[in-house]
């Protein structure tokens, strides 16, 4: 097989489309390949942190960012209990904060829209909508991916590298056969959007909230909508043996939601999802000239927003690795290992431990452990050095910087 000149990117979600741009911004030529149709719309991630919005700045999106999303400098941590706001932490007021000192609400399928109406016209960028991966073959020059079109045409297609942007679910992680080592949480997790405006209810309410509570804690943010009125999405755990039923009934989604904000008026549910969670890590993140980004690679529960950022990041990582290989004919393997390196210890020293950490603090049951961290949160939400050190762990700061300095 001849050279190719193109990278094979699997899957068209943000982490997919960012990487693409990156790519492109480098003058490297992408084949983009999704199995759905038209990108889907749905509230699921929307936070970007801080060192995310400066990535997003650095390749020219955050202008539309801004636009489309929500800034939000401020989260809070309010017992569920007794209504108290435990824990104000704002990113503006850290001593010294970063050169975007907020968390950008911004929905993943915006960014994903953004990227391809840039690229729509780019004579380098080559996407394939309602293409199938099914098979991934590799030698010394290249890949070739084995794609069922639409039509159930069975299409070949060459590239110089492929990577798997393609979800927990991974089509590429499988074809390669890497471990997604981890473990599945028992409850599943019931995320709900409404247009209602939650700050109405109460003074203790910002843009982005986390309610402790021992028997059913919450995650509370506000992102734009899509008709930049303003949506809210909550998401919080359910009980095992609850039916899928029991659970979205429209009278147990609003006794939900005002159990935790009660409102005189009833709520405008937009939509309810009820999910599994899990925590994993793929094995190794490059395999050859294949290599894993996003959620391919690693999954975590949702409390803390550090899902698609951790994506982002991945997909900046290597952006700039493929690129020093274009251009220099640089080996890629040690390049590859490098990144699989700063990538786990990413995830698994911050993002694995911290998603957990958060999660079992929201839903402690025994109530003198409970006391205690709720204590340690009001502590550190009041004290410079801890806020501080609060906020660079939840927004990913020491993550991406303990990661990046990873030889």
């Amino acid at each position: 097989m001849a050279k190719t000149n193109t990278v094979l990117i699997v899957g068209a979600g943000p982490v997919g489309a960012v990487l693409a741009y990156a790519l492109r911004a480098q003058d490297i030529p992408v084949t983009m390949i999704e199995a759905l149709a038209s990108p889907e719309i749905d509230c699921r991630a929307a936070s970007c942190h801080p060192p995310t919005v400066a990535m997003l700045d650095e390749l020219g999106l955050l202008e539309d960012g801004l636009e489309q999303g929500l800034v939000s400098p401020v989260f809070h941590y309010i017992d569920r209990v007794t209504g108290e706001l435990v824990g104000r932490f704002d990113i503006g007021a850290m001593a010294e904060p970063p050169k975007h000192p907020y968390v950008l609400q911004w929905e993943q399928y915006k960014i994903v829209l953004t990227v391809l109406d840039r690229l729509k016209d780019d004579a380098g960028f080559d996407l394939r909508m309602s293409t199938r991966l099914t098979g991934i073959q590799q030698n010394d020059e290249g890949v070739i991916a084995t794609v069922e079109t639409a039509e159930g045409e069975s299409v070949s297609i060459d590239g110089r590298f492929l990577v798997g942007c393609d979800g927990g679910r991974s089509t590429v992680r499988k074809l390669l056969d890497i471990e997604f080592e981890g473990f599945t949480w028992p409850e599943r997790f019931i995320k709900i959007d409404t247009r209602y405006d939650f700050t109405n209810l109460s003074e203790a309410i910002t843009n982005r909230n986390y309610f402790s509570d021992p028997n059913q804690w919450m995650n509370l943010f506000k992102a734009r909508g899509e008709d930049g009125s303003g949506m809210w999405r909550s998401v919080s755990p359910t009980l095992p043996e609850q039916s899928e039923t029991e659970l979205t009934s429209a009278e147990a989604v609003e006794a939900r939601l005002q159990k935790f904000c009660p409102s005189d008026t009833p709520y405008d549910i937009v939509n309810v999802a009820l999910y599994h969670v899990h925590q994993r890590v793929a094995a190794t993140f490059n395999q050859g000239r294949v290599l894993l980004a996003g959620d391919a690679a690693h999954v975590n529960n949702p409390v803390g927003g550090m899902g698609m950022n951790g994506g982002i990041h991945d997909a900046v990582n290597l952006a700039e690795k493929i690129a020093c290989i274009w251009s220099d004919g640089v080996d890629y393997q040690p390049l590859f290992n490098r990144y699989t390196r700063q990538r786990r210890k990413g995830q698994i020293d911050y993002v694995q431990a911290q998603s957990i950490r958060n999660k079992e603090t929201l839903g402690e049951t025994d109530p003198a452990k409970r006391a205690e961290k709720l204590a340690a949160i009001r502590r550190q939400a009041e004290t410079q050095v801890e806020h501080d050190a609060f906020i660079r762990r939840a927004c990913m700061i020491d993550s991406l910087n303990d990661a990046n300095a990873t030889l």
